[in-house]
């Protein structure tokens, strides 16, 4: 057994790693650019919205009050009449990236910890590089991509969207697997 203590530098340095080329996914390469779409006639659609003063927070219209009530015709009309959407509403103003930037950073952490403390449970000091590369890269797998999944299932996001953010997902997989597998005590 391995502690997370003696795991540290592959968490930071993976970390590190999995910041970086995220950073190059999304600033250099820009193949997420076409994960989301702009309204037609956005500026229409903003000042339909603003004089709702609609804070922060997740929604989708029309909303039923009840599961019962997604039976009854009058809210299948809706449904039917649309639109139809799931919006995620932010704070108005520029986006604090930095304040996301530091939380992604963190998750990855966490991911690197997580896998680390799993990989750390199962092999011993001295494990060879492959095996320790197959069950970090799994748990990491696991944590930056298989709930992605769900935005597609039950929330519509796009199987683009959902296919490139695993992918994404499998490039930090093999990223932290390669820095568990070289800096295995």
């Amino acid at each position: 057994m391995v502690s997370v203590p003696a795991l540290w530098l592959p968490i930071l340095l993976s970390g590190i790693l999995v910041f970086v080329v995220s950073s190059i996914i999304h600033m250099v390469l820009q193949y997420h650019a076409g994960d989301s779409r702009a309204f037609p006639e956005e500026a229409k659609v903003m000042d339909a919205l603003r004089p709702f003063e609609i804070p922060p927070g997740d929604y989708v219209m029309p909303r039923p009050a009840s599961t019962k009530e997604m039976n009854e015709p009058a809210f299948i009309d809706k449904m039917k009449a649309g639109p139809v959407a799931f919006v995620t509403v932010i704070p108005n103003g520029p986006m604090a990236i930095g304040t996301s930037l530091a939380r992604w950073f963190g998750y990855s952490l966490l991911v690197g910890a997580i896998a680390g403390y799993t990989a750390g449970l199962t092999l011993g000091p001295g494990a060879e590089y492959g095996l320790v590369f197959r069950v970090v890269g799994m748990v990491a797998f696991a944590g930056y991509s298989l709930a992605i999944l769900q935005s597609s299932i039950w929330w519509y996001r796009s199987w683009r969207f959902t296919f490139l953010t695993m992918f994404d997902g499998a490039v930090y997989a093999l990223l932290t697997a390669g820095t568990f597998g070289w800096l295995w005590p």
